[in-house]
């Protein structure tokens, strides 16, 4: 595979519009009220570090890491352009996001995705995360899913 996985600003053109359809996306499946987007400016902030996938240096994917407090890791703004799906690559950006979040000592990744939405659960249950509750600040919704994973020896043996 010619991907290539790496950090980069989300404030590129390219990148803005990854974001652009992936709000798109999400906007055809769930009410307006219930999509919890971030937009490229707060993908920027010194909380959030973003992964973009390039085939052939055009850019095909993305995702983020936002930290919480308390050791926590939220995936975000994962978003595979359909040409692109089914080759693994949510998947790697999932995996970068994860080494990255174990490196800097976070101990749970959590995330919310929604109800419509079973290739991105493939992706993460791929990746070993468990569905769970609600988490952070969500509001228990029937158009989300809620999916987390325990990163430290600790937190999987409790």
């Amino acid at each position: 595979m010619a991907i290539a996985v790496a950090v980069e600003s989300p404030l590129q053109d390219e990148v803005r519009l990854l974001v652009g359809e992936l709000n798109d996306a999400l906007l055809a499946l769930t009410p307006p009220e219930f999509c919890f987007h971030m937009s490229v400016e707060e993908m920027a902030d010194a909380e959030t570090t973003v992964f973009v996938a390039r085939d052939g240096g055009q850019a095909v994917a993305c995702g983020a890491l936002r930290r919480h407090s308390d050791g926590i890791g939220e995936v975000k703004r994962m978003y595979t352009r359909p040409h692109w799906q089914g080759r693994g690559i949510g998947g790697a950006i999932l995996a970068g996001i994860e080494a990255l979040a174990r490196r800097e000592g976070l101990t749970r990744l959590v995330l919310e995705t929604g109800d419509r939405h079973p290739a991105a659960w493939r992706v993460y249950e791929r990746a070993g995360f468990t569905r769970c509750g609600p988490v952070l600040d969500y509001p228990d919704s029937e158009w989300s899913v809620f999916y987390e994973k325990p990163l430290s020896q600790h937190e999987q043996a409790a």
